[in-house]
């Protein structure tokens, strides 16, 4: 039975531009409008410009709004700053990842919770069942925004010239209400790709104005539309998991190697906090396997599922892979064991239908921008 996708605000205007649209965690999104290569490019010299509408708001609100999110999550939610952000991760009570989020705190009793759009129903379910005994309300707020990334180096400027907003004071990980364009917006610092630049949480009716603006303001400075498929490729070099990939309910955060957003300190008992606590000692006595950074040594691209060899012995399992368009070669994210996950390790290959094609392994990200 096919279900008809959802379309964001700005589908219209998608393809007007002639975008290559493609489903999405059942959104209807655009994949790329020309090249994926210049359009990846643009955000590491210039800027691009990205509609984000299809990832999942959900609003907490309440006396214990607080309280209700540092059990649901494994993150200290309590010590988050209003006007601040934080990533942070849902587990199940095996530890299992459900998502990785990013909670905006934006009053003294409400947040923003962010999800991944192929994981949003999921994580407003948890996060009601949990909600169960805090004063505290979850509201499905997914229809209530549309999303507007900027990112790259010129972002700052081009934002600069359409919002009354302080950017210069908006450090990375934090938002602030503002206009853009001259509507009502939550400017965040975050991003997906590597590079400074902002996402515009806004209402649905304000985002075709709002992009038009940005495309005005960036052209003089090389801003061009890009797709998912573009933004996949820079998360990668940018060493950035991608839930399904790096991120599963098979791992937990410490397999995933990010335990550090496990905050066993906080006070009170959380969802999960007992198998975590397991598995960051299985972790530190007998480490599983470890994501590690692939460098090809050939043009051959490995892809998700596909088999990391040494010594003709299977290793390890591809997560991620693309070409690099910043490397100018082939890589990749993959989950080696321990033992041959030292960057430079010698001898390790990835099989690519029956040809071990060797790899180097270095550390993650592959891609740091110049501060």
């Amino acid at each position: 039975m096919s279900t008809t996708p959802r379309l964001t605000a700005l589908d219209a205007l998608h393809r007007s531009l002639g975008a290559t649209m493609t489903d999405f965690a059942g959104w209807d999104m655009p994949l790329r409008y020309a090249s994926e290569r210049d359009e990846h490019n643009a955000v590491r010299t210039a800027a691009g410009l990205f509609d984000l509408s299809h990832m999942g708001e959900i609003t907490v609100t309440g006396p214990q709004a607080v309280d209700l999110l540092d059990h649901a999550l494994v993150g200290n939610i309590s010590t988050v700053g209003n006007g601040r952000a934080r990533y942070t991760m849902i587990c199940r009570e095996d530890g299992g990842i459900l998502d990785d989020l990013i909670v905006y705190r934006l009053g003294e009793t409400e947040y923003m919770v962010v999800a991944n759009a192929s994981n949003a129903q999921i994580v407003l379910d948890a996060l009601v069942a949990r909600a169960e005994g805090f004063d505290a309300e979850v509201r499905d707020d997914r229809d209530a925004y549309a999303l507007i990334a900027v990112q790259g180096p010129e972002s700052p400027g081009i934002l600069k010239s359409v919002t009354d907003a302080d950017l210069d004071g908006l450090k990375y990980y934090a938002g602030l209400p503002g206009t853009v364009a001259g509507v009502p917006a939550l400017i965040a610092r975050t991003g997906y790709t590597g590079e400074d630049g902002f996402e515009l949480f806004l209402k649905p009716e304000h985002a075709e104005g709002v992009w038009k603006a940005l495309t005005e303001a960036g052209a003089g400075v090389g801003l061009i539309p890009c797709g998912l498929s573009c933004r996949d490729t820079l998360r990668l070099e940018a060493g950035m998991p991608l839930y399904g990939h790096e991120l599963t309910t098979d791992l937990t955060p410490f397999d995933a190697g990010l335990g550090r957003v496990v905050k066993f300190e906080k006070p009170g008992d959380f969802v999960g906090r007992k198998a975590l606590k397991a598995a960051a000692e299985r972790a530190e006595t007998a480490p599983p396997r470890k994501l590690v950074g692939l460098v090809a040594e050939g043009r051959r691209v490995p892809r998700a599922g596909f088999q990391v060899v040494a010594g003709g012995e299977v290793i390890g399992e591809i997560t991620s892979g693309a070409p690099s368009p910043t490397l100018g070669k082939p890589i990749a994210m993959a989950y080696v064991d321990a033992a041959h996950a030292a960057p430079g390790t010698e001898g390790v290959g990835v099989d690519i239908r029956g040809t071990h094609e060797p790899y180097q392994v270095v550390a993650l990200p592959f891609y740091k921008r110049q501060k």
